[in-house]
């Protein structure tokens, strides 16, 4: 289950709870509350291995990126070859297998960049979201709390 349902799930729960007249405090039904903090337990997890796929896909992109990029470079030092033994211009064969280096170098290098910028995107994503449901979740046990021993 998504962990932002269940976190409007456990909004709409405090909305429903009734205040107690003249405090602060609500009356909530534990039952639901307790289900709901089973439920986040389950589903945190998942947002964990949802993140660690993250991190997978961004490692066979860039194993890939690598990949290509030293077929790239195996097929230009094969080409450059091939013309320093057909061709007199050797100079001008040298300087396109080095333009062909470094783009295939610098697409690899965008490639990473970009795959590191979305894994830190969405782990930061997911902090935040961590971080705003483990508020809530002090709160309702604050609040349970607060029932369980009135000032």
């Amino acid at each position: 289950m998504d962990i932002l349902h269940l976190v409007d799930r456990l909004e709409e729960l405090f909305n429903e709870s009734r205040p107690i007249p003249f405090t602060h405090l609500l009356i909530v039904d534990e039952d639901r509350m307790l289900d709901l903090i089973d439920q986040m337990r389950v589903s945190i997890p998942e947002e964990i291995k949802k993140s660690q796929q993250v991190l997978v896909q961004r490692d066979r992109i860039l194993a890939q990126a690598q990949e290509e990029a030293n077929r790239t470079i195996s097929l230009a030092r094969e080409k450059s070859e091939e013309l320093l033994n057909q061709d007199p211009t050797v100079q001008a064969a040298q300087d396109r297998a080095d333009q062909i280096l470094a783009k295939v170098r610098e697409e690899a290098e965008h490639s990473k960049r970009e795959s590191d910028d979305y894994v830190l995107d969405t782990l930061r994503r997911l902090e935040l979201e961590m971080d705003r449901i483990q508020t809530q979740v002090r709160n309702g046990i604050q609040a349970l709390e607060a029932d369980k021993h009135p000032k």
